[in-house]
């Protein structure tokens, strides 16, 4: 008989063999604080204009090159829970205002880390959560006074432009201004008068060659496809748009046919075509001149087209296929049916263009009101088109931001340090506990500016001092000066380095929430995985077997 082991008493006994648990400040606590604190610094060093890169090759194998914490941290699965708590929380602040994901994991990696020396001084978790939290609403309180610019009107192309330059300028230092025009021009242009700017609108087609400068934006969508068929350009054309092939058309039921003479065989075969043919004519009687179909075109179909003057396009993808028909205002139809005037779309000018030696399809409007722009961005390696792209994303997204809210606040530390100043003073007139917490809130908030200095090499204790000093003197506006060799301050408001003030809100609320939700967990409780198949083992060699 075997013999039985009995087990631990208490919580393990309870749970399946192979479990796991930590419990108390010891194992929970400092734990997940140091997971976090390591993650937070990994990230840090991609923060502000002259961050470092990371190459990140994720789990199918694919490599990305970029500075941008929002695709780091959507590549590196993280595994560990706590650590996972901030990067939800960074995903919170990417779909809210699709900008400013370092900053929340560098501020909750810094409350953290204050949080760790207050632990140890004896103070308890709860406290440390509720000075922080009452410190966040006096930041939440003090932000809106701290707005220096407002757009009011986010049509004006030239008030745009110095609002997005921040964000672009953080992920491509140096060719802010071309990307930043680009941005502004293909948003404004499709930022329809009642409803809400939708990020979805702008579309990026990345064409390998070149340089950066060649890049353009155009009204309509572009295709990285050939068209089927002989015609390769129509103007003023009318669209017709299907979901489905252009082609025979199969029966729903299969059936059986049976022909008994050479002429039936020749006039079933003459049916089919003249059908065909009867479809096309009647499509082509309607004005359309240009077909665009979701799935293959037969080369009975393709002969009519060519016999009709109709250029024939294919798209495999059916979002596309949707945007197109947002684009040329035309609905999509599941049949090969005749479309009505309702139905069917309308484009200036659809033409296949060479860019370097990538041939395109354009479906171009030139009127006022186009619904979809599209960058079309060039470059000579396809990392460094991804990185321009990532940097477009963020300048569409501010553009969002100021569609809704466009106020803003002074970035390069500026809001930060002004924060801590008068947080300090807050402390003061807190009697409990709390007033340690309120004060290493301000300390972390210090991180910011410290991360900016460390990355542009500057010395960031003076840097920060520094800071302190023009606030004092009541110069709220005053920031690290990342051009300055002497650790240099400037009035960033004057430079236009500004952040977005719905960027700062949500973002100090998503840290702050991160990080007292990973404080107040005392106990991490991981049951056995579950058994999967096992992965196969490697073929041994023959001599061992």
């Amino acid at each position: 008989m075997a013999l039985h082991i009995p087990k631990a008493p208490g919580v393990p006994q309870m749970l399946k063999e192979g479990a796991r648990m930590f419990s108390g400040l010891e194992e929970a606590v400092y734990r997940n604080i140091n997971a976090c604190k390591q993650f937070a610094q990994s990230v840090r060093s991609a923060y502000g204009p002259n961050g470092m890169n990371k190459m990140i090759i994720n789990h199918i194998d694919k490599q990305f090159v970029t500075s941008d914490a929002g695709t780091i941290i959507r590549e590196l699965d993280v595994e560990h829970p706590a650590a996972k708590l901030m990067v939800l929380a960074s995903q919170m602040q990417d779909a809210e205002v699709g900008d400013g994901t370092n900053f929340v994991i560098v501020l909750s990696g810094a409350l953290l880390e204050a949080a760790d020396e207050l632990l140890r001084l004896g103070v308890t978790t709860s406290e440390i959560a509720e000075g922080y939290e009452k410190a966040l609403d006096k930041c939440l309180e003090l932000l809106p006074g701290l707005v220096c610019h407002e757009i009011k009107d986010p049509k004006n192309v030239e008030a745009v432009i110095r609002g997005i330059k921040p964000s672009i300028m953080s992920k491509q230092y140096g060719n802010e201004d071309f990307i930043t025009s680009l941005v502004a021009r293909a948003a404004v242009a499709i930022l329809p008068d009642k409803t809400t700017f939708n990020v979805d609108n702008v579309r990026i087609c990345k064409i390998l060659g070149a340089g950066l400068l060649q890049s353009e934006v155009l009204s309509g969508m572009v295709f990285k496809r050939e068209v089927e068929g002989d015609v390769s350009s129509a103007l003023k054309a009318k669209v017709a748009i299907y979901s489905c092939p252009v082609d025979i058309t199969q029966t729903e039921t299969k059936g059986t046919v049976l022909i008994k003479t050479a002429d039936e065989l020749l006039n079933f075969s003459k049916g089919e075509e003249s059908l065909l043919e009867k479809q096309i004519k009647e499509i082509s009687d309607t004005g359309v001149k240009v077909i665009v179909a979701g799935a293959k075109f037969g080369d009975m179909a393709l002969h009519f087209l060519n016999k009709y003057g109709i250029m024939g396009v294919r798209l495999n993808s059916k979002f596309d296929l949707r945007r197109l028909a947002k684009t040329v205002n035309g609905v999509v139809l599941p049949r090969l049916t005749t479309p009505t005037a309702q139905e069917l779309g309308y484009c200036d000018a659809v033409r296949v263009e060479e860019v370097g030696d990538t041939r395109v399809v354009v479906f171009n409007m030139e009127s006022k009101e186009s619904r979809i722009s599209t960058v079309v961005i060039r470059g000579s390696t396809e990392n460094y088109m991804d990185d321009i792209e990532r940097a477009i994303d963020d300048g569409v997204n501010t553009f969002k931001g100021i569609a809704r809210d466009g106020r803003f606040v002074a970035g390069a530390g500026a809001t930060e340090i002004e924060l801590a100043q008068q947080l300090m003073q807050y402390a003061d007139t807190l009697p409990g506990l709390e007033q340690y917490a309120v004060r290493k809130f301000a300390v972390a908030l210090e991180s910011i500016p410290r991360a900016l200095a460390d990355n542009s090499g500057a010395n960031a204790t003076e840097v920060i001092n520094n800071i302190y000093k023009a606030h004092r003197e009541n110069n709220k506006y005053a920031g690290f000066d990342i051009d300055s060799e002497n650790n240099g301050v400037c009035d960033v408001n004057e430079k236009g380095i500004l952040d977005l003030y719905v960027l700062k809100y949500w973002g100090l609320k998503y840290a702050v929430g991160a990080a007292t939700t990973i404080l107040k967990v005392d106990q991490i409780i991981m049951a056995k995985r579950a058994g999967g198949p096992k992965p196969k083992a490697k073929a041994s060699s023959d001599d061992e077997s």
